[in-house]
């Protein structure tokens, strides 16, 4: 989930207002998605995501990726439009799920499942499969990080997986496991953006 600038006053957001993402690169290069502005939606900026994927270019064709905290899919769906093999949509608001769906389809996706779940609790449960690239965008100041790189180390991850992690500026006690290298790290506004690489522990 992700933060917008852009919300109606509380108590007259309107699921059917929208906004719209859009894919950089890759085979649905330029499209627009659109996406529901609801408390908490902050999709990552196009010139964050470009920098992300960037970094990630080695490693995204044919991954295996998950999207903990999804909102408006706008990670999600550039790794699929770059090449991942398979991609998992963790989203706990059930109208933004609803339209990640509806944006599936619209991208004739049959590689992307949408879990409309509490993403804390979906990662505490025993892995089904673990992940080759894993995005963390939680909305800002709810203390979600920690917990969800803690869960993530009980299996969910291959060796040398790539985690990346955006949060806001002034967390800067994030605590992350020995066998976690950081590879990349930039700010951009009031936005700390990172990547990390998974060992097995020897």
């Amino acid at each position: 989930m992700r933060k917008s600038r852009n919300q109606a006053p509380k108590g007259q957001q309107n699921a059917k207002a929208t906004g719209s993402i859009r894919i950089i690169a890759g085979k649905h290069r330029g499209r627009k998605l659109p996406v529901l502005m609801t408390e908490g939606l902050r999709p990552t900026t196009d010139r964050v995501k470009e920098t992300v994927f960037n970094w990630l270019m080695p490693y995204i064709n044919q991954s295996n990726c998950l999207d903990c905290f999804a909102g408006a899919g706008s990670l999600g769906f550039e790794a699929h439009s770059r090449g991942a093999k398979q991609i998992d949509f963790i989203e706990l608001d059930k109208n933004a799920a609803k339209q990640l769906q509806h944006n599936k389809i619209l991208l004739n996706a049959d590689n992307i499942d949408i879990h409309q779940a509490n993403a804390l609790s979906y990662l505490a449960n025993t892995p089904s499969k673990r992940f080759d690239v894993v995005f963390i965008d939680p909305p800002f100041r709810k203390k979600l990080v920690d917990q969800t790189v803690s869960l993530l180390a009980n299996n969910w991850l291959e060796n040398n997986a790539l985690i990346y992690i955006e949060m806001e500026i002034e967390n800067n006690q994030l605590s992350v496991p020995n066998n976690w290298g950081l590879l990349k790290e930039k700010i951009a506004g009031q936005v700390s953006y990172r990547l990390y690489q998974y060992k097995t522990s020897t």
